[in-house]
């Protein structure tokens, strides 16, 4: 499949198109990653005026991702056969009709279930999307650049969920947090039909409806499994039952795309060894992430004091950092190549997350906090920008969408695997701790600073994994 924006004139205008396009797409992008975050701040308000519990408001979370992260393979692979554009479109309609009905829901089914929707809409948005920025910036000079703003606001839009969820919740109701979705997604619908004006699917063979069928349950599953650790634990039932699921139908995924004459993800693919390294790397720095903002959020609030609002404005210097830094990638990556950047990046983020670590139960922003969050905003933005641009280098223009699925996959189990694994060890150090007689304050920072150090190890090990594919890479030159 090829996807191209062909608009008339000079070279000029096709420039100016091109990036008029990735900021239309970038928007895009915007809305599904601060969907993921803005809503927790929101969920206390929502439980009270629908009549949810503890349980149901998690279920608020875990509705979005888990069709989020089962689906996406699957939608970069429909974009692929039936046009990026089309896809990217089909997909920003229904997210932001989902949007709309969550927030006139009146009941918890409804939101849920709209909830669900979101997730799907998104889980074609987001692999359609980058597979249209790969094929507007051909040149590798030009793709590094526009990922480097696509990295800033895959960053930013984690960052700013907590501050705009803090405002809308507090100045329109928790509805906010959903209706702010509707102008920017319908500026995305109006302006890309006529920014991207060649949509072209080459593909007529058959989609692989059992390799699809299995992989889209398989990511289900392995999803639910990680969001019922959180909720039920590591050894309940519920827990094993999904894990194992998600087991036997990878497997099953397996054996159909080692038969299949057209196979849904070419196996083939894996042999690209910048692809491999990078959704490893991005899956890594994905569970630091969620776990980070999650316990970040928290430690805030629930230790420091500190109002939604005022919490949400505290991260403001990571995500100025994170801005400044993806911006600037495109120039740090070609004086010292994508790789060495990588290991740079992955090194600062788990310099911050260790400083962070070590805040009192009464830091003071300006002294404990500040500091740390410049260096992780750095180290996020250099680490996304490169970790992306890793991911989809190589990649023939007829899996851009595939390629984007997986590297959009791997930050979402990411994510969930790194909350799951955290929060879980998080809850046993205070528990202990309170146990023992601690007061909850000083127990409480003690079960973050286990997040944000073990945060910190998976960029440490995402780094060495970086290391190990470079060296790999030079001992097969």
């Amino acid at each position: 499949m090829t996807t191209t924006a062909t608009p008339p004139g000079t070279a000029t205008a096709r420039s100016t198109r091109r990036w008029l396009a990735l900021s239309i797409l970038a928007l895009a992008q915007f809305l599904v990653v601060l969907d993921a975050s803005i809503v927790n701040i929101a969920l206390p308000v929502m439980g009270e005026q629908l009549d949810m519990d503890t349980v149901a408001l998690a279920w608020v979370i875990t509705a979005y991702v888990l069709p989020f992260g089962g689906l996406l393979l699957l939608g970069g692979r429909l974009a692929d056969r039936y046009g990026h554009r089309r896809i990217f479109v089909i997909g920003t309609v229904g997210f932001v009709a989902a949007s709309i009905v969550a927030g006139l829901s009146v009941s918890s089914g409804m939101l849920l279930g709209a909830r669900a929707a979101q997730g799907a809409s998104a889980a074609l948005l987001a692999p359609a999307a980058l597979a249209l920025v790969t094929h507007l910036f051909p040149i590798a000079k030009d793709r590094t650049k526009a990922l480097g703003i696509w990295g800033a606001v895959a960053g930013v839009g984690s960052a700013a969920g907590v501050l705009l969820g803090g405002i809308l919740t507090a100045t329109v109701g928790w509805q906010g947090v959903f209706f702010v979705n509707v102008p920017i997604g319908v500026v995305v619908i109006a302006f890309i039909p006529r920014l991207i004006t060649r949509d072209t699917a080459t593909a007529t063979t058959r989609l692989d409806y059992p390799g699809a069928a299995t992989i889209s349950s398989a990511l289900v599953a392995a999803v639910g499994a990680l969001s019922a650790v959180e909720q039920v634990g590591f050894l309940h039932p519920l827990t094993i039952g999904l894990i194992v699921a998600a087991l036997v139908l990878g497997t099953a995924f397996v054996l159909i795309e080692r038969r299949t004459a057209n196979p849904l993800v070419p196996l083939g693919i894996f042999r690209n060894r910048g692809l491999r390294a990078g959704n490893v790397v991005m899956l890594l720095v994905g569970a630091a992430m969620v776990a980070l903002f999650f316990a970040l959020s928290v430690y805030m609030q629930a230790v420091l004091g500190y109002d939604a609002l005022a919490a949400g404005l505290t991260q403001l210097p990571l995500a100025g950092a994170l801005v400044i830094v993806a911006g600037t990638a495109p120039m740090i990556v070609g004086r010292f190549g994508t790789a060495r950047t990588l290991i740079g990046s992955l090194l600062v983020l788990a310099g911050g997350l260790i400083w962070l670590a070590a805040s009192p139960s009464d830091a003071a922003f300006a002294v404990h906090i500040l500091g740390p969050s410049i260096l992780i905003g750095t180290g996020l933005g250099g680490a996304f920008v490169t970790a992306t641009q890793l991911s989809v280098d190589g990649v023939e223009g007829a899996e851009a969408g595939l390629a984007g699925g997986l590297v959009n996959t791997s930050q979402q189990i990411g994510g969930a695997l790194g909350l799951a694994i955290l929060a879980s060890l998080a809850t046993a150090r205070t528990g202990s701790l309170e146990a023992a007689g601690a007061p909850v304050a000083e127990a409480l920072t003690s079960g973050f600073s286990w997040v944000f150090l073990g945060a910190a190890a998976f960029s440490l090990v995402a780094a060495g994994v970086t290391a190990a594919a470079r060296r790999g890479e030079h001992t097969t030159q």
